[in-house]
């Protein structure tokens, strides 16, 4: 399992970097200031996050509960619901598709899977036997 969660979050990372290229090149061109905060945000939290499921992944080996893998579980939902709704936000600005306008009301449940994912790593640490 930890391999698993070192995998996701090495090509994670590396869609991280390439999206934040494409942030500070193409989408410039297209879109305004606003936009492309709104972009990096989601890009910002998706690279914090890889860090939150790289650390699950090496503390698997010490820690194998349940809620550990919840946390990495949670992490990886996230990134899906919070980043991926705002990049599918920044789509529907840039290109003025009117059926995305469901997507605003995705983010703040991936912000609620962050969250839920820290509680249950801190829970899956704490209730170690070690």
């Amino acid at each position: 399992m930890h391999k698993g969660f070192l995998k996701s979050a090495a090509l994670l990372g590396a869609l991280s970097v390439m999206l934040g290229a494409f942030a500070a090149h193409a989408l410039k061109s297209v879109a305004d200031l606003q936009t492309v905060t709104t972009f990096e945000t989601g890009v910002r939290y998706q690279f914090y996050h890889v860090f939150g499921i790289a650390l699950v992944g090496i503390l698997f080996k010490s820690f194998t509960n349940n809620l550990i893998v919840r946390a990495g579980t949670f992490f990886m939902i996230g990134i899906g619901l919070f980043s991926g709704s705002l990049y599918l936000y920044t789509l529907k600005v840039v290109t003025h598709i009117t059926f995305l306008d469901w997507v605003v009301f995705i983010t703040p449940l991936g912000g609620v899977a962050f969250i839920i994912g820290w509680i249950c790593l801190f829970l899956g640490i704490t209730d170690s036997k070690e």
